[in-house]
């Protein structure tokens, strides 16, 4: 996390609650775009967001996808996690609409202030 006012913008996402939502339309490209301007670091992919946690140990990497894995329960929207050596990777998307919706950002800043409290040992 960045600025003051970018941790702002992540707190501020990070608010909000998942909600279903099978009959949403999927943010176009420049919907998704104006949204990543909270989250330094996350990249638009084809019809998802992702970003590349690192880690200074393997376990640390494992502890940070475990305590996603717990919020993703909670909030019933699950991230794709691919977990390295030293690095996890989030990758997020709305499977029920086939792209992206409020709650992949949602998800993602949550996946920030998790990794701005989670050791990175």
């Amino acid at each position: 996390m960045q600025n003051a006012s970018g941790v702002e913008g992540i707190r501020r996402l990070a608010s909000g609650k998942c909600v279903p939502c099978n009959n949403a339309k999927p943010f176009t490209v420049d919907e998704a775009s104006e949204r990543l301007n909270d989250l330094p670091g996350w990249v638009l992919q084809s019809g998802t967001i992702e970003r590349e946690f690192r880690f200074k140990s393997y376990l640390a990497g494992l502890d940070f996808a475990y305590s996603l894995g717990k919020i993703a329960e909670l909030e019933n929207h699950h991230p794709d996690l691919f977990i390295g050596w030293r690095r996890v990777r989030v990758v997020l998307s709305t499977h029920a609409i086939k792209g992206l919706s409020q709650n992949d950002f949602i998800m993602a800043a949550r996946s920030e202030l998790e990794y701005s409290k989670t050791s990175r040992q």
